[in-house]
């Protein structure tokens, strides 16, 4: 599975150099040069992990930290802060702000590279892998017991289905793309047609709206999906 990093920097050539190295890394970068657009890039599609500037225009990095910590969408959200500030007390305020990791400019582009992979890394050894339920909304999913219900209605579904659910509500409200779910779900080195995703999302949804209630999956034209409360 490809990573995705959003990359906030207010420098345009520090941006590209990040960006550059990131790409040749094998990450998907994207990119935002002011910490509003960050908070706002942030919401609409949740990468695995951000790399922020401490001192940006609009809102800081820190500040992105804490209003990404504050929300439980996007709380797990690995961040690792960049700065020229290099003082102890600075890192400090870096870390109790919310950053995991703290680099300080000038910074090595392989050490940078180095550091993202751990956190991502982390991030994923501690993950939901033995997490006893996910809840969204009126759904809860067992990995466990391999069993879905909606609004307390047990919910049927194959193999496929239960793996693109789970990976949903993984992180809720985030898009997903087709490739993205394919690597996830059927496997990275495995060739699968992008449109097999779109069938699959059918019989997902069919299941999930028997009993009635909104439809909690949200089609992002021409990308993929979202679990998403508000796309009815």
């Amino acid at each position: 599975m490809t990573h995705r990093v959003l990359v906030v920097e207010d420098d345009d050539e520090i941006r590209d150099l990040i960006r550059y190295n990131l790409v040749a890394g094998g990450l998907e970068v994207d990119e935002a040069a002011d910490g509003a657009q960050a908070l706002d890039m942030l919401r609409r599609n949740l990468p695995d992990l951000a790399v922020i500037d401490w001192m940006l225009p609009t809102v800081s990095g820190v500040d992105i930290c804490r209003a990404v910590r504050r929300e439980p969408s996007t709380s797990k959200l690995p961040i690792l802060i960049l700065t020229a500030r290099k003082t102890e007390k600075d890192m400090l305020q870096g870390f109790s702000g919310g950053a995991d990791d703290y680099m300080v400019k000038p910074f090595s582009t392989a050490e940078l590279l180095a550091r993202v992979r751990a956190l991502l890394r982390r991030n994923r050894h501690a993950s939901d892998e033995h997490k006893e339920s996910y809840f969204y909304h009126d759904l809860e999913l067992s990995p466990v017991t391999h069993r879905v219900s909606r609004a307390g209605r047990r919910v049927h579904l194959g193999p496929t289905e239960f793996r693109l659910l789970r990976k949903l509500m993984e992180a809720p409200e985030r898009v997903f793309t087709r490739q993205q779910l394919l690597d996830s779900v059927w496997g990275e080195n495995i060739y699968v047609e992008e449109r097999t995703v779109d069938v699959h999302i059918r019989r997902l949804r069919k299941a999930l709206n028997e009993g009635g209630g909104p439809d909690l999956i949200r089609t992002v034209w021409a990308t993929g999906y979202a679990l998403d409360v508000d796309s009815a």
